[in-house]
């Protein structure tokens, strides 16, 4: 069963289609919240006319949404396909109102990315050029699955993320399947980045075993935890030591007071970091491609390719 835009939108010999936009946006409401008499609360409609909603929805569609009982009510298998399409509809709506029809708001750029400095200085680059008066940004440091979520759900129009060998057939999976695509923009090796006071920070490399009796720092990935979600290298590598963070704060902190150490791309933004810092050489390097995810077969807005451009500029920075 696929739905299309035309069953919505469409008339069908000679009469008008009766699903409209309200009433997909009243059965997500109904399927988020879970309960009939709270999705009538929010939407400040009456239970019985909610009710008729739903009624008239599945009659038009030919299907069984919900499935009611005293207990509440339960989405059947084809009701979660049928939201499934409804929240790309909606979804879709919503980019458009934002392009054509909301003209006397700020224009708006945001960006999701990993923990990347240099993601972030670019992000300063960018506001610092177009300046702010005439705009609304936001920027999401986050975790790997946020990442692709907030630009496929268009809370971000680009995504900044890394693939390698051994996660490159997961994660374009997972951006295929989000209608997204992946355009490469930074080829790095693998680096150990640490506090210059670290006792192996002025090596010209270091190998795994010479890190092991230090404390490897990684991303926490939330309850989307994954080795192929990691941000960092190696990330089955069996390590002896790991502290898991939330922030980037936090890891230098830890880098500090306890010595810590992570793998990255090796391009460190002195202007935002500082130079108590340092990247070295891993021995048993492995190729990262950084680059990034946006909706398939989308122009970039001027902002966006700003900000893709100033992005070059930084990752050229290694030190």
């Amino acid at each position: 069963m696929v739905f299309k835009l035309t069953d919505f939108a469409l008339a069908e010999e000679g009469r008008a289609a009766e699903m409209t936009l309200q009433q997909m946006r009243q059965i997500i409401t109904i399927a988020d919240v879970g309960s009939m008499n709270e999705a009538a609360k929010q939407l400040y409609v009456s239970q019985p006319n909610l009710s008729a909603v739903v009624r008239d929805v599945e009659s038009e569609a030919g299907i069984t949404i919900f499935l009611r009982s005293n207990r509440g009510i339960k989405t059947t298998p084809e009701g979660e396909e049928f939201i499934s399409y409804a929240r790309q509809v909606m979804e879709q709506y919503s980019l458009l109102e934002k392009r054509y029809m909301e003209k006397d708001e700020k224009e708006k750029f945001s960006v999701s990315c990993q923990h990347y400095s240099f993601a972030v200085a670019a992000f300063v680059d960018l506001v610092r050029e177009v300046g702010m008066n005439d705009y609304e940004f936001a920027i999401h440091e986050t975790t790997t699955y946020q990442v692709i979520k907030n630009v496929h759900d268009f809370r971000s129009e680009i995504g900044i993320l890394y693939l390698s060998d051994f996660n490159r057939t997961v994660l374009s999976n997972m951006i295929r399947e989000n209608n997204l695509e992946f355009t490469a923009l930074l080829e790095c090796d693998t680096y150990v980045y640490l506090w210059k006071g670290h006792p192996l920070a002025d090596r010209k490399v270091i190998t795994m075993s010479e890190l092991a009796d230090y404390p490897c720092l990684a991303f926490e990935q939330g309850s989307h935890s994954s080795f192929y979600l990691a941000e960092e290298m190696k990330s089955t590598y069996s390590y002896r030591r790991l502290i898991r963070v939330d922030d980037r704060a936090t890891m230098l902190n830890l880098m500090v007071g306890l010595m810590g150490y992570t793998l990255c791309s090796g391009i460190i933004i002195e202007e935002l970091n500082g130079t108590d810092y340092r990247a070295v050489p891993l021995a048993e390097t492995e190729k990262m491609t950084i680059g990034c995810l946006r909706h398939k077969g989308m122009k970039l807005s001027r902002l966006g390719q700003i900000y893709l451009d100033k992005l070059a500029q930084a990752g050229g920075q290694k030190k």
